[in-house]
């Protein structure tokens, strides 16, 4: 490597590492609800140029669904059974009370809506898609072709439609091919496939050898004091109950944005528990996504060989992707999308390179390919419409990078961590 190649790398690092994430989390707390909080589309950023002589012909794309209410039902009917065993036993503080009647005013519109994309998150996705065209217009002109998948969940499939038809609004003549099967989780979302597709890599499942996420929670996060906050006694709780009360309560302060516009939950708690909360939630996200980077190999596979596929076929215009947090991140991670994939030395080291508040609702990440007169082809990643880097690669420009420096770092990777028959 040359010396400025080095310094440029090194530049990379620094950027993708940040130190001042809880003063980010701090000066705008909506990023504390991380994977539960929903995109914002007042940070759509202005994308780098492209190089002399370079134009942009492809998109590969994964998006995570657009908004949703709680994906898991307990969020809700868990909340209200505790909040109404409660009142009967004549437990809940004054704040208590009055939280537990907002809440029991509240909860059962999202709970009958469980895991139902919002109409918050259509708007996301139909965003989302005309920014891409307006980006990239050369890309989408004519009557080009666009695939496009999705996982067989509602909220997945009904935000493809919403990203389709922002941008078939900047081209009606768009070609689209619209699918979501059973079969296709094995691209989408590869672990949550049916049985009988899954495939096994070297390496998955292998967790980090740091504390445990329930004993950073409990050494950082001082539970006790919220439940003081809204309980007088707690001994109604059953042993380890208590804990997921306030996973499910946490889960619903940073997801409820998502539906309801009014800041009717944001009392619950302090600013310090907000960051403490955050970054133990964050640490777990990056334990999970770590460990489980290796089994989306399916799907990076499926970008490689779809790409490569389009680079002689000038009709295609994009192959869109709709799926979950949890494939996205660990995409990221196994990519190493900003730095997501650096192991931590520390739990407390964990925020510095992975922020959960990155796959938001809508999260999207965009691989755009660019080709000049003599064929030669490049590519640049694009994180929630803003620049992304990969700082394991030598950018040519900003964060444009070879095609083929990306092939040879991916195929080194890919024959590190082969399949495994189980």
């Amino acid at each position: 490597m040359t010396i400025l190649a080095g310094l440029a790398l090194s530049c990379l690092l620094v950027q993708a590492q940040q130190y001042n994430v809880l003063d980010i989390v701090k000066a705008d707390a909506r990023k504390a609800h991380g994977m539960e909080g929903p995109h914002r589309l007042d940070e759509f950023g202005t994308l780098s140029k492209a190089p002399n002589g370079f134009k942009p012909f492809y998109i590969s794309h994964y998006g995570r669904h657009g908004s949703r209410y709680a994906w898991n039902s307990d969020t809700y009917s868990l909340l209200h059974k505790v909040f109404e065993k409660a009142a009967d036993k004549g437990v809940l503080t004054p704040y208590g009370k009055d939280f537990a009647k907002r809440y029991q005013a509240f909860y059962m519109t999202p709970y009958i809506n469980t895991g139902d994309l919002t109409p918050l998150g259509f708007e996301q996705h139909h965003a989302i898609g005309t920014f891409t065209y307006e980006q990239f217009p050369q890309v989408f002109k004519g009557r080009k072709k666009v695939d496009a998948l999705s996982s067989t969940g509602q909220r997945c499939i009904v935000s493809m439609g919403a990203f389709t038809l922002g941008l078939q609004s900047g081209n009606p003549k768009l070609i689209m091919d619209l699918q979501s099967s059973h079969t296709g989780m094995a691209i989408i979302a590869p672990p949550s496939a049916p049985r009988q597709l899954r495939k096994h890599f070297k390496g998955e499942n292998q967790e980090i050898t740091l504390e445990s996420v329930e004993d950073f929670f409990t050494r950082t996060c001082a539970p006790q004091e919220l439940l003081n906050k809204l309980f007088t006694d707690t001994s109604f709780f059953k042993e380890g109950e208590e804990l997921t009360f306030i996973n499910e309560l946490w889960s619903l302060y940073c997801g409820y944005h998502n539906y309801e516009p009014r800041p009717i939950f944001d009392d619950l708690f302090t600013e310090d528990q907000v960051l403490k909360f955050w970054e133990a939630d964050n640490y777990m996200s990056a334990r999970i996504d770590i460990r489980d980077r290796y089994k989306v190999f399916p799907l990076l596979e499926d970008i490689i060989a779809k790409a490569e596929a389009s680079f002689n076929d000038p009709n295609q215009a994009a192959h869109l992707r709709f799926g979950h947090d949890y494939i996205l991140e660990s995409l990221s991670t196994l990519l190493d999308i900003n730095g997501m994939g650096t192991i931590p030395a520390t739990p407390e080291e964990a925020k510095y390179w992975f922020q959960n508040y990155n796959i938001p609702m809508a999260a999207t990440l965009l691989f755009v390919f660019y080709k000049n007169k003599k064929g030669e082809i490049l590519f640049k990643p694009v994180l929630n419409e803003n620049d992304a880097y990969l700082p394991q690669l030598t950018p040519v420009k900003d964060n444009f990078y070879r095609w083929a420096d990306f092939r040879a770092w991916t195929d080194k990777l890919i024959q590190e961590h082969p399949e495994e028959k189980q």
